[in-house]
């Protein structure tokens, strides 16, 4: 069997462990489980299950027209924002293609580069944020897209307005610029810019949403994509069959509809997430501060070793091996047993 060598040497996305009875702050869950609304709506429909969804995902598509002021032809749908980027590479790549970011960003971005046939371009982060202009600088005529996290994964670090309008000013503008807002809604809005607001009318930019965060679908799998008609026409294209189901359509609608329950747990996050990074700077441990419902520790070479000692007593973290550590935020109990074996490991070391 002839398989692609860029395959075989590329190393699989890993994802947050699974460990029964454990603290599981390793994947940015929301940790308060589904929306009202959506469970409700959830018990409705078990019995349409033997058909298709809906491939358009139409009443999704006009929820989401609704919610951010376009028309559906704006909007792309997909099995969560991870899909979503896979449907966006492989509308503008093609053998040889450069797909530029920040590293470390999303793990997702260099495998789906290259599973699209691309080849990543990675950017080291200055003081944990993206360098917008070196990013600038790294774009050739071999370039197709690039991807911006904001705020970013794993680092939590904000792009503030200014720098990012710099940055899009300079990008050529047959470059697509890809925007990845998973953790929009737990952002200061003075810190982290809404990209839609700002850039909606850029034909070169593609702002990503998901339902996976804030609003507790992590394990139903909706994201989605809002740009030109001209691009999302070709983005729909390249989306699996059927790759949103049913369920996870009708549960994206009803979530829509409960801002003041979704504004409510984010508030609840942002202060668990205030609360743990002061108590961990008060212990000693250097991080930056978050825009997101996580939080990153730059342990280096303690990395594993750290995500080793809260694993053994009983909290999941994830560490990406000599760079840092995130801790996401979950429930006051949860955080508190994080905070105690942290402390722990400051007597340690």
């Amino acid at each position: 069997m002839h398989v692609r060598s860029s395959l075989i040497e590329l190393q699989s996305y890993v994802p947050g462990r699974k460990v029964p009875g454990a603290v599981v702050l390793a994947s940015n869950e929301c940790p308060y489980g589904l929306l009202p609304d959506v469970a409700s709506r959830l018990t409705e429909l078990t019995s349409g299950l033997s058909r298709y969804p809906d491939m358009g995902a139409g009443r999704l598509l006009e929820a989401l027209a609704a919610r951010h002021g376009v028309t559906t032809d704006h909007i792309a749908v997909g099995a969560g924002s991870s899909e979503v980027c896979g449907q966006i590479l492989h509308t503008v790549c093609t053998p040889g293609s450069e797909v530029v970011f920040g590293w470390r960003s999303f793990e997702a971005y260099p495998i789906l580069t290259t599973v699209a046939g691309g080849t990543p371009v990675q950017i080291p982060l200055r003081d944990h944020v993206q360098d917008l202009q070196a990013m600038a600088e790294a774009v050739t005529e071999r370039t197709r897209l690039v991807f911006v996290c904001n705020p970013n994964n794993p680092t939590s670090t904000p792009i503030g307005e200014t720098a990012l309008r710099a940055f899009i000013d300079q990008v050529p503008e047959h470059v697509l610029i890809v925007i990845d807002e998973a953790y929009h809604e737990y952002a200061d809005p003075s810190a982290v810019p809404d990209a839609l607001a700002l850039f909606g009318d850029r034909p070169n930019v593609v702002v990503l949403r998901t339902f996976s965060k804030a609003y507790a679908l992590a394990g139903l799998r909706v994201g989605y994509c809002v740009g030109a008609p001209e691009i999302i026409a070709q983005v729909r294209k390249a989306q699996t069959p059927f790759s949103v189901s049913a369920l996870a359509q009708e549960a994206a609608i009803a979530a829509l509809q409960e801002h003041e329950e979704v504004a409510r747990r984010v508030a609840l996050t942002v202060r668990e997430r205030e609360h743990v990074t002061h108590e961990l700077r008060a212990l000693g441990y250097d991080l930056p501060t978050s825009q997101a419902n996580f939080l990153w520790l730059p342990l280096g070479q303690n990395s594993t070793a750290f995500t080793d000692h809260c694993l053994d007593n009983g909290v999941i973290v994830r560490a990406f091996a000599g760079e840092g550590v995130r801790v996401t935020i979950g429930l006051p109990e949860e955080n508190s047993a994080f905070l105690a074996l942290a402390k722990a490991w400051r007597t340690r070391i």
